[in-house]
């Protein structure tokens, strides 16, 4: 750690340190990320681009009075090392350490928590209309990277902006990347602007006077020769449209640039927006080079940048390459992503049909009406998007697919505990918000082999239809050469038994032989079975092994309220049987960061959980079996 850096406890520390400190404090600071995200992970990429950004707005504004947010928080390392959390800042995205996003409860200075793009416009105007209501003074700042405004939330506030505050500062983080490079008509406008000759030489006109002489009068003209170049270029450029005072494009790694500005605009009595132009990856050649693998990626080498060698296939990549085989086949399947072609596998079927691939940006409900139009005209949309970003969608998927009976496949990447990205990205919810829509089908299958299958299926189904399926690493089974289409709501019986039913959705069914296994050694006939389909649950081996069994287990990486185990117990109900159901899955609340493993055993997501509840109902089986004979 350097020696700057060691005395930085708190913002105000900032406001005694000159220029050249300052500098020499940015540097210091990405050798710590370079060296600390070495060890845990984390968003490496997106910081290092934020590094002088986010001192001097420190240095200008005084949180936790000022209000400063990020869209989307993962960009906000530096304001947690810079807010008192230095000393902890090497626990990041690790069980019990700093969460990887802003989060209210763990700092006052964290005045809100976001882990999807596009809200922090809306939210810093919620609280700038509460400051102006209660008389207060405070700034609110939104930090904003270029791809949110390709979300909808975000040009709903900038609607809202001029008319409901006087005061905001609303700051475009422009780097051209939101994982992937930023597509778009939005992407592009922003691309002619900073690419325009006349801005770029106004600019360089402009840094040079700020750095002699500062101050307001610098930034007034830096304001007057922007309003040149716009009444050349653009008689009515889009921001100020929408009410707000444009200044800009600046460049986000220019300190006393920054400082100068950020002072200027905290004076300013109107709603306005400063456009930052910042390098993605800034200071570590290989993020420069890997933008997409340095926006968020595990351990590596901070000398060379290499990560471990890739291991087993993902889910994902799985999905990606059975979806190229189909449709080589098939001239009517396309694949629509929301700006995550790289964790969605995406990337790797855009070379293969270019011109059936669709990156919509950050933008998930653009992109499920986007499918159900294509499905009008006879296509066959494929909409990968994780599952917690799904949630984004869920009116969509109601209206403009479900009530339409359009047959739109969602492919729901990371369902299931995401670990280290913690509760932002937990697709923990994606059961209950689709089981209730009337003619979905929802599918999850138990290893790589059956996704396959189960995106076979969906060409099958003359309606909407969703698998889910988790992050990282397939189960490692051999796939059949060709995908086979499964019946519809049939579940698949691994091993039959009369004692008890083990039904382990997904993934899970490990541990739902695992359980039978154990169960078997102590004398009891364990059914285990593989549901594959949530809904249409298999009614039919409900009911066969209702007339048997003593109870049912289920097994989910999913919350109980609402999910598999609920449809489970619901099914029973309705046909008429008593049988006890132990589930095993989430508590009704939101989970932490932490390793998977870890947080399945602290909240009893284990076999050792399953049996322990199961056993009571088989010994009192058993007891009255005895009694009976």
């Amino acid at each position: 750690m350097g020696a700057l850096l060691e005395t930085i406890h708190s913002p105000a520390d900032l406001k005694r340190l000159n220029p050249a400190q300052m500098a020499e404090l940015a540097e210091e600071i990405r050798a710590y990320l370079i060296q600390t995200l070495s060890k845990t992970g984390g968003h490496l990429g997106p910081n290092l681009g934020v590094v002088e950004l986010t001192l001097a707005l420190h240095t200008v504004f005084d949180t936790p009075t000022d209000r400063i947010l990020f869209d989307v928080s993962h960009q906000a390392y530096i304001h947690k090392i810079l807010t008192g959390r230095l000393d902890r800042f090497a626990t990041i995205r690790q069980p019990g350490g700093l969460n990887g996003f802003m989060l209210r409860t763990e700092s006052e200075h964290d005045c809100y928590g976001a882990g999807h793009a596009g809200t922090a416009l809306s939210a810093a105007l919620g609280m700038a209309v509460a400051r102006d209501l209660a008389g207060g003074k405070e700034n609110v700042i939104a930090v904003a990277g270029d791809a949110a405004f390709t979300n909808g939330i975000s040009f709903e506030a900038l609607n809202n902006i001029a008319d409901q505050t006087k005061k905001l500062i609303v700051v475009l983080n422009d780097n051209e990347w939101s994982i992937d490079r930023n597509v778009g008509a939005i992407a592009r406008y922003f691309h002619r602007i900073v690419t325009n000759e006349h801005y770029n030489r106004l600019h360089d006109s402009a840094r040079r006077i700020v750095e002699k002489i500062g101050g307001k009068t610098a930034v007034e003209v830096v304001r007057r020769a922007e309003e040149a170049a716009k009444s050349m270029l653009w008689p009515s450029i889009m921001f100020e449209e929408f009410g707000l005072q444009y200044y800009g494009p600046i460049d986000g790694h220019n300190l006393p640039l920054l400082i100068e500005t950020f002072k200027f605009l905290k004076a300013e009595n109107r709603p306005v927006l400063l456009h930052v132009l910042t390098q993605k990856g800034r200071g570590f050649q290989p993020a420069l080079d890997g933008q997409k693998k340095f926006h968020g990626l595990g351990p590596y080498d901070p000398e060379t940048g290499m990560t471990k060698p890739a291991g087993v296939p993902t889910y994902a990549e799985v999905f990606a390459n059975t979806l190229v085989q189909m449709a080589n086949k098939n001239d009517r399947i396309v694949a629509i992503t929301a700006a995550m072609p790289n964790g969605t596998g995406l990337d790797l079927f855009r070379p293969h049909h270019p011109k059936r691939y669709f990156d919509v940006g950050i933008a998930e409900e653009h992109a499920v009406v986007f499918a159900a139009g294509m499905a009008t005209r006879g296509f066959r949309p494929f909409c990968a998007i994780y599952s917690t970003f799904l949630q984004r969608a869920f009116d969509p998927v109601v209206h403009d697919v479900a009530l339409q009976k359009l047959p739109v496949v969602f492919c729901m990447d990371r369902a299931g505990l995401s670990g280290d990205d913690g509760p932002t990205h937990h697709g923990l919810f994606d059961i209950s918000y689709l089981r209730g829509i009337p003619d979905m089908v929802l599918m999850a299958p138990k290893d790589e082999d059956e996704l396959a299958d189960m995106m076979a299926t969906s060409l099958t189904i003359d309606g909407p239809s969703a698998i889910r399926y988790p992050r990282g690493a397939v189960a490692d089974v051999q796939c059949k050469t060709e995908p086979q289409p499964i019946p519809v709501g049939q579940a698949e019986v691994l091993s039959d038994g009369s004692d008890v039913a083990i039904l382990g959705l997904g993934p899970m069914t490990t541990y739902a032989r695992e359980l039978g296994e154990r169960l078997e050694k102590d004398g009891f006939s364990a059914a285990v079975i593989n549901p594959r389909f949530v809904k249409p649950i298999d009614r039919e081996m409900l009911a066969t092994y209702a007339r048997r069994v003593a109870a049912f287990v289920t097994f989910e990486d999913h919350v109980k309220m609402g999910g598999f185990g609920s449809a489970v117990i619901e099914a029973l109900q309705e046909i008429g049987s008593a049988v006890p159901v132990v589930r095993i899955g989430w508590p009704d609340q939101f989970i932490e960061h932490g390793k998977i493993e870890s947080l399945r055993a602290k909240y009893g997501l284990t076999v050792d959980e399953a049996y322990t509840q199961v056993m009571p109902l088989l010994h009192a089986r058993k007891r009255r079996t005895l009694v009976a004979s």
